[in-house]
């Protein structure tokens, strides 16, 4: 080959780098941006398709690379809507439309945050790609969710990328480092196939060599998954634990009008349990769970409702969890509660556990004011819900239970805390009436992660479904139908070791944010020095 030859050669290898450089045509990218959120949609409950998530993942990184920064926002919002929008379309089902609008939107700015921050990273991606797409994928994400989850008021962690891969070999991952872990794998993997699309395939065949390389890097990262060992060390002798799944007269806001209803529904599925132990058709449980709300009357104070809960557990002689709400402290206030109601004592108060993290805008009003001049729906809520100061780890005899309230199971420090507190089993009281059965999966896609993460049996207990139980593999046992009345009775063994996940917290998150904040400052370090050369 003549020098010529070589200079023309290299030229077209310039060019070819250049092409690459380029941002994707914006009618491929905006199409890109829509598919990556619905590809992320698909992988959640109730679609179940979990390798979908690093799809949607690289299809918004693509999207986003060497955009200007208000370009990449703009994708990333577009992601964000075509997630968010009909991921919680079942908060419209009985609130109207504005409150799901407005959420939808709110979690769709942090992507946008996201796609900005992927178009930030680019000049770091160039320099260093492939090396640097996947890890830096993946931190951002990391990033992204560490923030969502924290604001506003609390933040709402909901559709975080840990919580679409139940079914994945990548859960395991969760008893290392828990949900950041997971998400941070997901994301990665995304990296990894962007990385291997966004490359000139006409190359000669050795260009092949990073394709494979690649390749093996996503085989590797499953089998890392698949790998990790769940479950922990020690632990005490099997025990019977019954949920009971009262059902609601009918689904809706309304269902708090039927109160006495509910509670009815719930004492007497326990009293045909009773009398099926009485028969020998069925096991004694050494606890009965019921879900939250399941007795809106508050039974410390209406003799009425006591009277009912004393006869169903004094009938099927075990305590049970009961979810309540209760009045006070103060005038209108209340509180969200897990009471432990003991067969011929009653409610024993050193057992009662305060929901820490109330729902703003469904258990409480902030800024009232200023909220019911955007819409008056908020007066629906009429007395706010007061946060509990303390885990939720109550002593129910034979075994102490982790418990947590509806959607304190999507934050991991609420849930890390009935653990280190010494909770032996995980429990997650919830009421899914005012929703359906796509919120109730999800929900059950998070008591799954989080038994994995802590090495706990657990199980949800719903007002109308989805309940169950997990094993501490992820595996759902027993799972009821929704809108059902249902009783299910498994045995769980109760852990007292702790996973990796458990020992470290909040570290692993912290880390990688910390490397997602480096990155950013990085790309800014190479984006000065391109303005600093051209100039």
């Amino acid at each position: 080959m003549t020098t010529l030859d070589r200079e023309e050669a290299r030229a077209t290898d310039v060019a070819r780098d250049d092409a690459r450089a380029r941002p994707l045509p914006l009618k491929v990218a905006v199409p890109a941006a829509v598919l990556a959120g619905l590809a992320l949609l698909l992988a959640f409950p109730p679609y179940g398709g979990w390798p979908l998530a690093p799809v949607g993942v690289a299809l918004l990184a693509a999207a986003a690379h060497r955009r200007r920064l208000r370009a990449g926002a703009g994708l990333g919002f577009l992601t964000g809507v075509a997630l968010f929008a009909p991921l919680l379309e079942w908060t419209n089902l009985h609130t109207g439309w504005l409150p799901w609008i407005l959420l939808s939107l709110l979690q769709a700015g942090y992507l946008a945050l996201l796609g900005a921050a992927t178009a930030w990273v680019s000049p770091l991606v160039d320099r260093y790609r492939p090396a640097a797409w996947p890890a830096v994928t993946g931190l951002l994400w990391v990033g992204q969710e560490a923030l969502r989850d924290r604001t506003p008021f609390g933040g709402f962690p909901w559709g975080r990328l840990a919580f679409s891969q139940d079914d994945s070999p990548l859960l395991r991952l969760a008893a290392v480092g828990g949900a950041p872990l997971v998400t941070f794998a997901v994301a990665l993997a995304g990296g990894l196939l962007v990385a291997l699309g966004w490359r000139d395939w006409r190359r000669p065949a050795g260009q092949w060599r990073p394709v494979a390389a690649l390749t093996a890097a996503l085989a590797a990262l499953a089998a890392v998954g698949a790998g990790v060992p769940t479950g922990v060390r020690g632990g005490g002798d099997p025990l019977t634990v019954a949920i009971v799944q009262g059902n609601v007269p009918r689904l809706g806001l309304d269902f708090n009008a039927q109160r006495q209803a509910v509670l009815n529904n719930h004492v007497d599925a326990t009293l045909k349990l009773a009398e099926q132990v009485r028969a020998g058709t069925q096991r004694r449980p050494d606890l009965v769970v019921w879900p939250e709300n399941s007795s809106d009357i508050d039974p410390l104070r209406n003799a009425g409702a006591g009277y009912r809960i004393s006869q169903a557990a004094d009938a099927v002689g075990a305590p049970i969890l009961v979810g309540a709400v209760l009045l006070g402290p103060g005038q209108g206030q209340v509180r969200n509660a897990g009471l432990l109601w003991r067969p011929g004592s009653g409610a024993d108060l050193e057992q009662l556990y305060t929901k820490r993290h109330p729902v703003p805008f469904a258990e409480y009003v902030p800024l009232r004011d200023v909220a019911r001049m955007v819409s008056s729906e908020v007066d629906r809520v009429r007395s706010d819900f007061v946060p509990g100061t303390r885990p939720g780890v109550l002593n129910a005899g034979p075994v102490t239970v982790g418990d947590v309230i509806c959607f304190e199971v999507a934050y991991d420090g609420v849930v890390r805390d009935t653990v280190t507190g010494g909770g032996q089993l995980l429990v997650v009281q919830t009421n899914n009436a005012t929703f359906d059965a796509a919120e109730a999966r999800q929900q059950l896609a998070m008591v799954r992660l989080r038994a994995v993460e802590h090495g706990r049996a657990a199980l949800m207990a719903s007002t109308v479904g989805v309940s169950g139980f997990v094993t501490p593999d992820g595996r759902v046992d027993g799972a009821t139908g929704f809108n059902t009345a249902e009783v299910v009775v498994r045995q769980m063994r109760p852990g007292n070791g702790r996973t990796l996940a458990t020992r470290v917290g909040v570290w692993p998150e912290v880390a990688l944010a910390a490397l997602a904040v480096a990155a950013l400052a990085g790309a800014a370090v190479l984006r000065r020095r391109r303005e600093d050369t051209a100039g």
